[in-house]
């Protein structure tokens, strides 16, 4: 058994904690055999476990405490710490993996759930579930999460990979603890204009609101000074606009088919220190072959 899970992407600007989409770089899971301990295969590095202390076991285990132990093999062409969703994909692998062999019968809305009380964020498990745009809410009154999908338009998406980490806990506390009433009416209705372009399809709108947040960029930016000069070669470039990946430092520039080739060149020429990549939205989500 293989299990897919795209990376994701957080907030695209002012749908800060709400909207998401699902990246085509993605995290394998595949199940070898069983075996007397468990055994995690891979070559992510040092720092990533291999046996049940593993975020994937720890949370498939959570789960379905008396699974057997296996063998599993993972790769990941998702970086860590960018902004990317590499943990989420982790955790909503590590519900699958435990759904298949515990015979669960999970429903998508129930793995949603448990990703979001695990993770915190349906923004960023949400699309890895369903995949494509996702617009989702934790409700912390009824403790329950509504997460919509929807149909992103074709265009390309570029992104700015630094070679730095930026932890999300970092990129938090720069936030403020609270904002105007005034502030927050501005905040909310750019987000749902925003949301509104991308469901006609209006990527020039959408992606002109990505760049006017009042949530969390204008403090991040400090962090990730890149950000503005991206967003510069994008509107002189014909894109249609930027915006931190999650809590960044990884930027997503959202551009016309026919402007990617040059847009990605000039980027590429920016810095020497960062990966430059040409993606596309995932439209599956959650796989298992």
């Amino acid at each position: 058994m293989k299990i897919r899970v795209p990376a994701t992407s957080a907030n695209l600007g002012p749908g800060f904690d709400s909207c998401g989409i699902a990246l085509s770089k993605y995290l394998f899971i595949e199940v070898l055999k069983e075996n007397d301990t468990w055994e995690i295969i891979h070559e992510l590095g040092s720092e990533i476990p291999t046996d049940e202390t593993n975020l994937l076991l720890r949370v498939a285990l959570k789960l379905a405490p008396n699974m057997k132990p296996l063998k599993i093999r993972m790769s990941s062409d998702i970086p860590l710490a960018r902004g990317l969703g590499s943990s989420s994909s982790v955790i909503v692998a590590g519900i699958e993996l435990a759904n298949r062999m515990a015979h669960m019968n999970l429903s998508a809305a129930q793995k949603l759930e448990i990703a979001t009380a695990i993770e915190g964020h349906p923004d960023n498990v949400g699309p890895a579930i369903y995949g494509d745009f996702a617009v989702a809410a934790y409700d912390h009154q009824h403790k329950h999460t509504y997460l919509v999908k929807h149909h992103f338009p074709e265009c390309e998406i570029i992104a700015y990979i630094p070679h730095e980490e930026l932890l999300t806990e970092a990129s938090r506390q720069v936030l403020p603890q609270t904002l105007s009433h005034e502030q927050a009416v501005e905040a909310s209705a750019i987000a749902n204009v925003m949301i509104a372009a991308v469901i006609n399809g209006n990527l020039p709108l959408a992606g002109k609101l990505m760049q006017q947040d009042r949530f969390h960029e204008a403090y991040r930016e400090k962090l990730v000074p890149h950000l503005s000069t991206i967003r510069q070669i994008c509107e002189e470039e014909g894109g249609y606009g930027c915006f931190l990946s999650g809590a960044g430092p990884t930027v997503l520039a959202i551009v016309p088919e026919e402007r990617a080739e040059r847009i990605s060149k000039l980027l590429h020429a920016l810095e020497s220190n960062a990966y430059i990549e040409q993606l596309q939205v995932d439209r599956e989500g959650l796989q298992v072959f």
